[in-house]
């Protein structure tokens, strides 16, 4: 290899020669500078540790384990055998070596069982259209003093980012979470069977009034995995789009000031904002349905635009952003391990 970088070197540059041997760089310099052949690179170096003159012979480590595991001594540690054998006047080894010996046998573990946790599984949710999808959570707003808190409880369609229902509490409730749910499905008439509503799995989000309610109205429930946050993205996300405006106060004086905050909010959120996650059209606009006709009306902007100065488009027809027809929590990984699979290997390497 050393020798055909060399030949190539003198045609072309190091770094391509080594590149198209796939050989590093960095080793043909060394293995030049040093005069080794190839094999000094990749040969394993073979040395022969030497036992020293102080290790115990085997005798002696087996006869140490056997007073280890016997029975006076089955449920001590080595450093409380260590000390009871020096109170009775008898040394056999350091703690440590009693540690590598029965290490050696594989009879080292946690005294203690281990709690295994659960493996959860992963939910993957899709929403096509309106109403088919739901998230909701509850959020802390912070009260006139220290250790004060209101509750905002927030029901966000996941296909459109509409906030489909919303209240501020003074408590978190499993009854305030029932009425709220009731009352939106109530507004978008939703059917049974049709919609899923995700949560994390807080007290409320899991509590028999919420169950029993979902269960009356046909409602599936899903539920994040414990411990992860991004399993309620959408929620999360619009919790924090909420508490980054820049008229979001600091602390609220009242419920009913963060009521009167909440409504402008929210009114704002539904009907003004445009969201990047839909192709930057309000989410009112994608929840009704008339984000298509947008799109259609900003790509005639955009066309007459290219017709009258193509020049300054050097990326040819310009395009709005795209209006997705589906959203995910979790979107599950294609997988390419199969033959049948070969024509969309390119799309998940």
């Amino acid at each position: 290899m050393l020798a055909a970088i060399e030949q190539l070197s003198q045609v072309m540059a190091v770094a391509d020669a080594c590149s198209g041997l796939g050989f590093p760089r960095s080793s043909y310099y060394r293995l030049r500078s040093l005069a080794l052949p190839l094999h000094a690179l990749t040969a394993k170096k073979r040395t022969v540790r030497r036992v020293s003159d102080r290790a115990l012979g085997q005798t002696e480590r087996e006869a140490i384990r056997a007073i280890l595991n016997s029975e006076r001594f089955m449920d001590c540690t080595p450093y409380v055998i260590y000390a009871t054998l020096l109170d009775e006047g008898t040394y056999l080894c350091s703690v440590s070596t009693m540690y590598r010996i029965l290490q050696e046998y594989g009879e080292v573990r946690e005294r203690r069982d281990q709690r295994k946790l659960p493996v959860y599984k992963k939910p993957e949710l899709l929403a096509t259209r309106p109403n088919a999808l739901w998230s909701w959570d509850i959020s802390w707003l912070r009260g006139p003093k220290p250790y004060c808190y209101y509750y905002i409880y927030v029901i966000l369609d996941i296909f459109s980012r509409y906030v489909v229902g919303w209240t501020i509490a003074e408590v978190e409730s499993a009854e305030i979470a029932h009425e709220l749910i009731a009352w939106a499905c109530q507004q978008q008439s939703i059917q049974q069977g049709e919609l899923t509503l995700h949560a994390d799995n807080g007290s409320p989000m899991k509590s028999i009034p919420v169950a029993h309610l979902l269960e009356q109205l046909g409602v599936t429930k899903s539920h994040s995995r414990p411990y992860v946050s991004n399993d309620n993205p959408f929620s999360e996300a619009q919790f924090k789009t909420m508490k980054y405006q820049p008229d979001y106060p600091d602390r609220f004086d009242s419920p009913d000031h963060a009521r009167s905050w909440g409504r402008s909010f929210f009114a704002w959120y539904n009907f003004t904002h445009l969201h990047s996650g839909i192709g930057y059209v309000t989410p009112a606009a994608m929840h009704f349905g008339h984000a298509q006709s947008l799109f259609q009306q900003r790509q005639e902007v955009l066309n007459d635009a290219f017709a009258k100065h193509p020049e300054r488009f050097v990326r040819g027809q310009p395009h709005p952003p795209v209006i997705p027809t589906e959203a995910w929590i979790n979107q599950p990984t294609p997988s390419c391990s199969s033959e049948e699979d070969a024509p969309f290997l390119d799309s998940c390497a």
